[in-house]
């Protein structure tokens, strides 16, 4: 890439970022009925577990994209390796309880088994590639650090994804179910495909 398209890309990738890390903003102020609540059953909605769950894995989650995407900064990593640090660590621990409310929620989800099961794995490697990112870290090991968070960022970037994908099978299947059963598995997998191919290019060797 040209230096002029890449940077192109890092603002469009970060103002992605930044937009959909406040969107949890909008359930949080904007009430009850609206958005992806709007479809959940009463007894749902009245479940104290479950909204502990919707409303850390919303918040955390943004939390993670919004600092998440910074770390990718070389500049920031070399000017400023504390923050990076710290930043990496509010990562980290935002990733970990939003995943884990993802996979609990994955049990109600809007679409049955189908949609279940493709938002519990994804919350499933966005544990695994985070702690094996930390693990990594902790034993001085940067190549597999960097890799491994390049895959953890690439499963927090389904929230994007998400938003992204669901007008556009909105529009192609006229409905809500279908197009959410399939965003369910299209949010994730080809951000992992990329992630696979970002870090075979940038000659990461993960263990």
């Amino acid at each position: 890439m040209k230096p002029r398209t890449n940077k192109f890309a890092w603002v469009a990738f970060g103002m992605l970022a930044i937009a959909i890390g406040f969107y949890p903003l909008l359930y949080i102020l904007g009430g009850r009925d609206m958005g992806l609540l709007a479809t959940k059953p009463e007894e749902v909605l009245s479940s104290v577990p479950w909204n502990i769950a919707f409303y850390g894995h919303i918040v955390f989650g943004g939390i993670a994209l919004l600092v998440g995407w910074t770390q990718f900064s070389r500049e920031l990593r070399r000017k400023y390796l504390k923050t990076h640090r710290n930043l990496g660590k509010v990562y980290v621990s935002a990733a970990l309880i939003s995943a884990a409310c993802g996979i609990y929620l994955s049990f109600y989800a809007t679409g049955g088994w189908i949609a279940g099961l493709g938002f519990f794995l994804l919350g499933l490697f966005w544990i695994f590639f985070t702690v094996r990112a930390y693990t990594c870290i902790r034993a001085g090991d940067l190549t597999g650090h960097e890799g491994y968070m390049i895959y953890s960022y690439a499963a927090c970037f389904a929230a994007v994804s998400l938003r992204i994908w669901m007008p556009i099978l909105i529009l192609i299947f006229g409905e809500f179910q279908t197009a959410y059963r399939i965003v369910a598995w299209l949010c994730w997998v080809p951000n992992l495909i990329f992630a696979f191919y970002w870090v075979r290019r940038r000659g990461l060797q993960l263990g």
